[in-house]
């Protein structure tokens, strides 16, 4: 059985890593948007080694191939993504994968690559982003745990400390976070009551 930490933390930027892991934070991805290249790399090396000092898992959004070259040991993909990704290359490297899906067709493509995890979302309404999906709810969340078996089940999208039971009931194996942090009057606090209501979820 692959397992992965309960509580899931997303950033946008490395200076958000070194704010938010040191508080206990064992999952994260880097998810950086509309930077140049070279800025690309330099956040992505800078958080690959300060996750590396506080032994928390580092997984890159979308950068499959600045990965691969900065020896990073765990990308994140989207459907879009995964046209293009190498995953032979990757395997190859030893660098574990998750990949977004939000219908099942998507569920099965994701599901046919051997994923460390499937993701979907958004669960409840999210804030973050424009999305084509609705809500899935917490039914879906049942439906893709039966259909992923053995493969760990993240659940994100409108997440908060108070939906948690729910989501962990209805199958998901981790709660990836974004917006409850991010917009937090005070995100160190935030991150630690998610890491305390997390951690009767361990497996």
């Amino acid at each position: 059985m692959r397992t992965l930490d309960p509580f899931y933390l997303i950033v946008g930027h490395v200076s958000r890593i070194e704010l938010l892991v040191p508080h206990g934070v064992r999952l994260v991805q880097l998810r950086i948007k509309d930077q140049p290249e070279d800025e690309i790399r330099r956040q992505i090396a800078r958080a690959r080694d300060f996750c590396a000092v506080h032994r928390t898992q580092l997984v890159v959004n979308d950068y499959w191939q600045i990965a691969l070259d900065l020896r990073c040991g765990f990308v994140h993909l989207g459907q879009e993504d995964m046209e293009t990704a190498d995953f032979a290359a990757l395997r190859r490297a030893g660098v574990r994968f998750g990949l977004s899906t939000h219908d099942e067709a998507e569920l099965d493509r994701a599901l046919s690559h051997d994923p460390a995890y499937v993701a979907l979302g958004p669960v409840y309404p999210t804030l973050l982003k424009q999305m084509k999906w609705g809500p899935q709810g917490l039914d879906r969340v049942r439906a893709w745990k039966k259909a992923a078996g053995d493969t760990p089940l993240v659940g994100i999208g409108g997440l908060t400390v108070d939906r948690l039971p729910g989501v962990f009931a209805a199958g998901a194996d981790s709660a990836a976070v974004v917006t409850d942090i991010q917009q937090a009057e005070d995100p160190e606090a935030r991150c630690r009551d998610w890491i305390a209501a997390t951690r009767g979820y361990l497996r």
